[in-house]
């Protein structure tokens, strides 16, 4: 016994393994998501968090390991990476034998840190591969012949089949042309809406995969489907524009059974399946709703022994595989419940629910009443001046809900294939009393993890941020929308590249991005034009032209940038750089030796502002076009050469800042006085001549006081519109003005971010002034209460107030840089950062400054105190020089520089 304590000591003492307590791995993710199924990646990569006590601690190793097995056999060992020196951890690529389809591989990390201690293997997560290539489909496209009708009954699809033995694991591979609701044996299989959600159809179609394994039993089975007509077949953007991708739903199915012996099973759809157009769902429609009248539902059609006599047999489709992919980005879910604040008559009679939120998804409806008795549900976003329900800005949406009764007891409804965007509900035909309990908002999006938390002391900036949180969830549904409500709801380019760093903040969008970028890439025309929205609907499917437009378009290059830096990603930039390239490259060819874009602003600095009808003295917010477009090229191009530096491509670095060089050259023969005023004298005109550094620097002083002098002659308001909006306040801290930037930001009349606050928004609207301070509304034909656009502030409320900043891609090295105000009492935020949480915040009280930091582990930060003497400022009540884990201090331009590692950290300093 004692040799055998002896050879056990031995062996740590030999491989050098202490297990410490202080030193833990953490939130283990692969390709950026929790445990995720059907990865089709072939080389999918790792990323994990490290907790650690004591300060400035850093990864200097790693080793991973994979399994199929939970216990990590010996025999079921798939790859062991060995000990490798990095302080990575941040998408790290499998590097083992070829995966196989259909498996789940679990994996464990264990980490090296600079303090000599090693964490113990961390919690198992797993993988699970999906078909990895489009031979593995064995089932076949089935569809019913007279399915091809607008606004027609759901078809519904079903098989039997029975198992004799014990089920060990059961999947699902499943997509469809338009919506589809997957059931087995009576039940719904997996919690995920709208599915197989949003891609350009013909080149990108997602498929999902479900456990179904507790669905199945032994004896007889069935399996079945409910489709809907969504982005498939429904109407798309305006006029009488249906059926975008194809006219005839269809179903894409296969099931992999592995029973305990070992064996397996494979359920397909093909010819021997059956199908009906009937049902209660006789309507749906994404812009227009559903009818649902449930004395015509086919009860027990999803389970075994139903008489399916009258249905009839499927025929299949020969559409091929070659377009259906894995699911990249996360799924669409219902997120949340909420309740109605209030119900209430208008003047004019009608019965209201407020839901007191402007909500994106649907109503759930309880109800009880005699058969045939029908309950309309109508939806809208305002109330107008008269307190009467307002529906004219959702055009020609119908956004209703039609429910016919079964009168068999309480009945409980809620759609399946549409979502709304509303927090108002018409109610009709109600039997009965109406009460709260009777309506439940189910609110519905794309199920992104939130990453981040801002707060103030000001309760209408807080608000403000709410609003900007509900203005992503209610527009990121498997694709970023402009609007959920009106006969929209399209993926608008420019809204995209405005908001994409505010929405890398609020939630982890690496999934969601990486999916819909590839999108992007899809749609993206053989002249590297890039539609004014993705997926395109239009321009016409085999259009191979578009005409794009500046600042729109170039969310191929920005997008693919910003995501790099916030989540580390560098396998974004090459799959998008392709893209990138193509799109500046045409710009680069309708722009020639001029160096100018011409005619490629089609929208301008949209919904700029402009003065009331009767204001003749006040100038508008008008940028020349032209000079949007020369100033998008250059900052795509100069973006383009970043990005090819990243990704080592000398040549295009060098040619693309030459290319830069040379349109700033012209920028300022054409646009630049020698007084240093820019283009049209507009906020907008400063602004992205700054921000994209196009200025030379002995102007760059003249035109920023020319632009706080128009905020000023406005009386600290702004004039800008999507292009220029997102980036106005920081041109203004990042040239000395900080103090402007938060007039504008504090500011609460129209024009401002805090008007539509204080005139009771719950989301960020469309327009500056989408309800006019006498409440009556701007242009029903373009004014959404729901467009994130204008919500781009809170990533300069994140990056600038608190001051949380990346200096390295993914957050490995990070800027704290608070930037305190004395008309707020505090400001602070959190960030889930790829490393782990970071947090910056700052308070006033008495005369003096409190700022409080938490650097993650694995990660350095730089930290800037607005403070012009380090011998003014302690940490924890000790001089800065007192703290090891602060290095590296002193002043630069008038504030308190320190390099600083990992760990928490609470400043002082007077004002």
């Amino acid at each position: 016994m004692k040799a055998l304590r002896l050879t056990i000591i031995l062996a740590f003492f030999y491989f050098g393994i202490s297990f410490s307590q202080d030193l833990a791995v953490r939130d283990l993710t692969v390709e950026h998501k929790v445990n995720p199924m059907g990865v089709d990646a072939v080389k999918p990569r790792f990323s994990w968090k490290i907790s650690a006590t004591g300060g400035s601690v850093m990864q200097t190793a790693y080793s991973l390991r994979v399994s199929t097995d939970a216990g990590f056999k010996a025999s079921k060992t798939v790859w062991q990476s060995g000990k490798i020196m990095s302080d990575e951890s941040l998408l790290q690529p499998y590097s083992g034998p070829d995966l196989k389809p259909y498996q789940r591989y679990y994996w464990q990390v264990r980490v090296w840190d600079n303090k000599g201690r090693v964490s113990k293997w961390s919690e198992v997560a797993f993988w699970e591969t999906g078909l990895m290539e489009p031979s593995g489909w064995k089932a076949k496209w089935i569809e019913l012949e007279a399915d091809t009708n607008r606004y027609s009954p759901s078809p519904h699809f079903r098989k039997e089949f029975s198992i004799s033995k014990q089920v060990s694991s059961a999947r699902v591979y499943v997509t469809s042309h338009g919506f589809y609701e997957l059931h087995i044996n009576g039940k719904k299989a997996g919690d995920q809406v709208l599915t197989p959600g949003w891609t350009s159809y013909s080149k990108r179609l997602q498929y999902q995969v479900y456990d179904v394994t507790s669905l199945l039993r032994k004896g007889s089975n069935a399996v079945g489907a409910v489709l809907g007509d969504g982005w498939y077949r429904g109407t798309l953007a305006w006029g009488n524009n249906w059926a975008v991708y194809g006219k005839r739903l269809g179903l894409l199915l296969q099931m992999k059974i592995v029973f305990t012996d070992g064996t397996e099973a494979l359920i397909v759809t093909d010819e021997s399946w059956k199908g009906i157009i009937d049902g209660a769902i006789r309507m749906n429609d994404i812009y227009n709703g559903e009818i649902y009248d449930a004395t015509k539902r086919l009860t027990g059609w999803n389970l075994p022994g139903y008489n399916d006599n009258n249905w009839i047999k499927v025929r299949t489709g020969n559409y091929g595989t070659g377009n259906i992919i894995a699911s990249e980005s996360v799924p669409v879910r219902k997120i949340q419940e909420i309740k109605p604040v209030k119900i209430f008559r208008t003047p004019k009679g009608d019965l209201i629910a407020d839901m007191g939120q402007n909500m994106v998804g649907w109503i759930r409806l309880k109800v009880s009443g005699p058969r045939g008795t029908v309950v309309t549900l109508s939806h809208a976003e305002v109330m107008d001046k008269y307190g009467e329900f307002y529906t004219e800005n959702l055009r020609r949406a119908k956004c209703q809900l039609k429910y016919t009764l079964s009168g068999e007891g309480e009945e409980i409804y809620e759609p399946r294939f549409t979502f709304m965007g509303f927090r108002y509900v018409k109610v009709e035909g109600f039997p009965g009393n109406l009460t709260p309990e009777n309506l439940t908002g189910v609110v519905v999006h794309s199920d992104m993890t939130p990453t981040g938390k801002y707060e103030s002391s000001n309760q209408l900036l807080n608000q403000l941020q709410h609003n900007i949180v509900w203005g992503q969830k209610g527009n990121f549904v498997d694709v970023p929308t402009d609007c959920p409500q009106r006969d929209e709801r399209l993926g608008w380019t420019g809204d995209a590249q405005a908001f994409c760093r505010t929405a890398s903040f609020n939630y982890n969008v690496a999934p969601f991005f990486t999916k819909w970028l590839k999108d992007v890439s899809a749609d993206q025309k053989p002249g590297g034009e890039v539609p004014d929205v993705i997926p395109d609907v239009l321009n016409s499917q085999t259009a191979t032209t578009a005409r794009p437009s500046a600042g729109w378009g170039d969310v191929a290059v920005i997008a693919p940038w910003t995501i790099y830096q916030v989540f580390g990603d560098k396998k974004i930039l090459e799959t998008q750089y392709p893209g990138m390239k193509a799109w500046v490259e045409y710009i680069r060819k309708q722009a020639g030796e001029s160096y100018q874009w011409k005619q490629g602003s089609k929208y301008g600095d949209w919904l700029f502002y402009h003065p009331p009808v009767n204001n003749h003295t006040e100038p508008d917010g008008y940028t020349e076009p032209d000079f949007i477009a020369t100033a998008f090229y250059a900052y795509s191009s100069r973006l383009l050469a970043m990005a090819a530096k990243e990704l080592g491509k000398t040549d295009d670095e060098k040619l693309y800042n030459d290319i830069y060089n040379r349109i700033k050259e012209v920028f300022n023969h054409e646009y630049v006085t020698p007084a240093g005023r820019v283009g049209t004298n507009s906020q907008t005109s400063y602004v992205l001549a700054l921000m994209f550094d196009l200025l030379p620097a002995d102007l760059r002083y003249q035109a920023v006081k020319f632009l706080v002098d128009d905020i000023k002659s406005r009386r600290n308001h702004l004039s800008t519109g999507f292009l220029g909006t997102p980036f106005l306040c920081h041109v203004l801290s990042a040239n000395g003005y900080t103090d402007v930037a938060y007039d504008l930001l504090l500011q609460e009349s129209y024009p401002s971010w805090l008007y539509p606050v204080k005139m009771g928004a719950t989301t960020i609207w469309e327009r500056w002034d989408g309800q006019k301070p006498d409440s009556t509304f701007q242009d029903p034909g373009m004014n959404s209460f729901n467009h994130y656009a204008y919500g781009a502030i809170g990533d300069w409320m994140y990056r600038v107030s608190a001051g949380i900043e990346a200096l390295k891609p993914g957050y490995k090295q990070i800027l704290i840089q608070p930037n305190p105000d004395e008309r707020l009492k505090y400001s602070k935020a959190s960030f889930e950062s790829p490393y782990g949480t970071i947090e910056s915040g700052w308070e006033i009280n008495e005369g003096k400054i409190t700022v409080k930091v938490k650097i993650p582990a694995n990660t350095t930060a730089v930290i800037k105190l607005s403070a012009d003497d380090p011998a003014k400022v302690t940490s924890g009540g000790r001089k800065l020089n007192e703290n090891a884990n602060l290095s590296d201090i002193k002043v630069i331009e008038k504030k308190v520089t320190m390099l600083a590692g990992s760990g928490d950290y609470v400043f002082e300093y007077g004002k």
